[in-house]
């Protein structure tokens, strides 16, 4: 079961600890507390939080998926694509007319399951992410425009 909750500065330890378990880069991988004090900002995670944890703001009339995080052990039994698909829906919910997200060029289960959710590139930032063992690798920006019935 996933579902909303109440941003706060309770839950940045533990949404902290699953998204580092999650990323190739701990040290990059997450900055909750520079996000949860903001009203734009929505969490969604399994509960009780075990597993996974997704991060996205709004601005105006689009939203952004910042973090979709699924610790090693919980991957590819749905849980990913669950949240993903609540976020597809508060977003619409909320209006947005565009949900947009960034990922690592290399991640192709993630860009998988972007692309069944149906969401396309849109552009690309070059070097952005740092891969482990040096060097860089490009972000894919994604964009899912949102209209019509769900992915």
């Amino acid at each position: 079961m996933v579902g909303l909750l109440r941003p706060d500065q309770a839950l940045a330890a533990r949404l902290a600890q699953i998204a580092t378990c999650a990323m190739d880069e701990p040290e990059q991988a997450w900055a909750a507390e520079d996000f949860l004090d903001r009203p734009n900002i929505v969490v969604i995670a399994d509960l009780p939080i075990r597993h996974g944890v997704l991060l996205m703001r709004f601005a105006s009339d689009e939203a952004e998926i910042l973090t979709l995080a699924v610790i090693l052990d919980a991957r590819r039994q749905g849980l990913g694509r669950a949240l993903l698909d609540r976020a597809l829906s508060v977003a619409r919910e909320r209006g947005a007319a565009r949900l947009f997200l960034e990922v690592r060029l290399g991640n192709r289960a993630a860009r998988a399951l972007y692309a069944a959710a149906g969401f396309a590139e849109t552009g690309r930032r070059r070097d952005y992410y740092a891969v482990p063992g040096g060097g860089r690798e490009d972000a894919l920006i994604l964009v899912n425009p949102l209209v019509g019935d769900a992915a």
